[in-house]
């Protein structure tokens, strides 16, 4: 079993599952369908709102190509994001010869040396990588909003400033006779003060050389990313990799850098939102979608390509910066990317696209998940998912196609990292969709929608609450969450808190410990485990042709 704890992270390993399964299995007996087994192109934004999309009710920000993929395919009202749902996951890691990524990996990369890739994309079933093997991050751009820059600063900075009093005061006790040694301590002192105080100013640009550069498959390509150029490398990677490729199946995952923090944005959609800065790398974000979809046409694909479109989280509410908001908007879903609970942040787009198969303009209100996009995958690459494991997702075919009136899920539990935050119950039979939530995080300050003042909400300790009892919404009628529902106010609260309690202790009794793969003393940023290109520590390399 895997066992990861940051949330935005799950969809991508569960993905790489569903991605190395394919076109390396023996085929199974495919459905009587025709073109049964077509080729898979999977586009998945980075903290995209799901109130930022034109289909899904915005009005205000330009989405045309997402909202031709749902005119033209079928639309999920009721999609979940992997990274809250299936934290304590129990899918399989299998491999395969030619699923293709290009975009963001941000599963890490290195373990012993710093050319070892053993969390490579091609250690996990890609048969080719192209894009960043690490996060975006604001750092990138040496930007306001800092992941890394601003709290190592502040730690090198205490540092500096214990070791300069030290220096100091060795010195003045040597020169004063105060003190007796040698002057090797104090030139050895003052020389690590000098170190760290140039690893101070000069620690923005290590980070952006360490972290921000571009990979195709082993070779680092640019060291450090030339941001204004990287929207047109990616596409570009993906046009080329279509037309090598269209005389044979495929599988394409295309991990869009847009739309998390810096925002990065080329000067044509700068300024052409009415929503600043984050509505300009949306529209932007559409474009690349439109320009994808266009390469399909040309190529002779779109009728024999499933298209997916999705993102992995909802928008980031904490990415705010004095009066400006640089995250996406959940429209009526209260929360945001990070919180384990709340619809905001787990809600999330969802389009299946496959012309003259799946019905144009269908809309499904059924609860599905991202981690249904495994055996769905598998089922029309003409395999069969592993029998030898519980397999959380279930195959979507039959709900896109219309043939089945009702998701299989009955039951989704919503993690927080390790903790479990909420459940939901889809009672099929009275046709209602019931969430209970055990945690919630503590916004701040009082009265706000969010944890400003943080990278994200916490997921336990003193700055969570729990609920005993639980607190109750009925999502098919209070889908914003707006109206908690006591015994006082609901006949059926009791039978309902009682019925998600079991469906939770079951699968927590069905659930086996595994190691932590992030956030442990083994898996801390080491310096020595980065890729180089150029001259340590100043890593400097141009490998794509201007």
């Amino acid at each position: 079993m895997l066992h990861l704890d940051h949330s935005c992270l799950y969809f991508r390993s569960c993905l790489a599952a569903t991605l190395g399964v394919l076109l390396s299995l023996t085929p199974a007996t495919c459905r009587d369908i025709p073109g049964s087994r077509p080729n898979m192109l999977l586009l998945m934004a980075d903290d995209l709102g799901i109130g930022d999309v034109g289909c899904y009710g915005n009005s205000t920000i330009r989405t045309p190509n997402i909202d031709r993929l749902a005119e033209d395919g079928v639309m999920l009202t009721q999609h979940i994001s992997a990274a809250s749902v299936c934290t304590p996951s129990r899918a399989a890691f299998l491999t395969g010869r030619y699923p293709v990524r290009s975009g963001k990996w941000h599963l890490g990369l290195n373990c012993e040396s710093s050319w070892d890739h053993c969390h490579h994309p091609l250690r996990h079933g890609f048969g080719h990588f192209y894009g960043m093997p690490f996060s975006m991050m604001g750092d990138c751009a040496r930007w306001e909003l800092s992941e890394k820059r601003v709290a190592l600063e502040r730690e090198l900075s205490l540092c500096l400033h214990a070791v300069a009093s030290a220096a100091l005061m060795l010195a003045a006790g040597k020169l004063t006779r105060l003190i007796r040694l040698p002057w090797t301590p104090v030139i050895w002192s003052a020389v690590a003060a000098i170190l760290l105080f140039t690893a101070t100013r000069l620690l923005g640009t290590l980070i952006v050389h360490a972290d921000c550069f571009l990979m195709r498959d082993h070779s680092i390509m640019e060291q450090p990313m030339r941001l204004p150029r990287t929207t047109s490398l990616l596409l570009h990677e993906v046009a080329s990799f279509l037309k090598r490729n269209k005389q044979r199946p495929f599988l394409l995952l295309v991990s869009f850098l847009h739309v998390h923090t810096p925002l990065v944005t080329t000067e044509h959609f700068l300024g052409k939102s009415l929503h600043g800065l984050y509505g300009d790398n949306v529209e932007e974000m559409d474009w690349m979608v439109g320009q994808i979809l266009d390469t399909l046409d040309k190529e002779g694909l779109t009728n024999n390509t499933l298209v997916y479109f999705t993102s992995d989280n909802g928008g980031s509410l904490e990415s705010q910066h004095g009066n400006h908001q640089y995250g996406g908007w959940n429209g009526i879903y209260k929360g945001g990317k990070g919180m384990g609970g709340w619809e905001g942040g787990i809600r999330v787009p969802g389009i299946f696209r496959w012309p003259g198969v799946l019905p144009a303009g269908r809309v499904v209100a059924e609860p599905t998940s991202l981690m249904d996009v495994f055996p769905t995958v598998v089922q029309l690459g003409g395999g069969q998912v592993p029998q030898d494991r519980v397999i959380d997702g279930w195959d979507l075919l039959p709900l896109l196609l219309g043939t089945a009136q009702h998701s299989d899920h009955e039951f989704l539990l919503h993690y927080c990292e390790t903790a479990l935050h909420a459940a939901r119950w889809h009672q099929r039979d009275r046709g209602r969709v019931w969430k209970v939530h055990y945690t919630t995080p503590e916004f701040q300050p009082a009265g706000a929608s969010a944890c400003y003042g943080r990278g994200v909400c916490p997921c336990f300790g003193e700055e969570v609450t729990h609920h005993h009892p639980p607190l109750l919404f009925d999502l098919s009628r209070d889908p914003s969450e707006s109206h908690v529902l006591t015994p006082a106010t609901e006949p059926l609260f009791y039978e309902v808190v009682g019925r998600v309690q079991q469906a939770v202790e079951a699968q927590q009794r069905a659930l086996r410990p595994a190691p932590l793969q992030l956030d442990t003393p083994h898996n801390t940023w080491k310096p020595w485990l980065q890729p180089c290109c150029g001259p340590f520590p100043l890593c400097w390399c141009h490998g794509e042709d201007d």
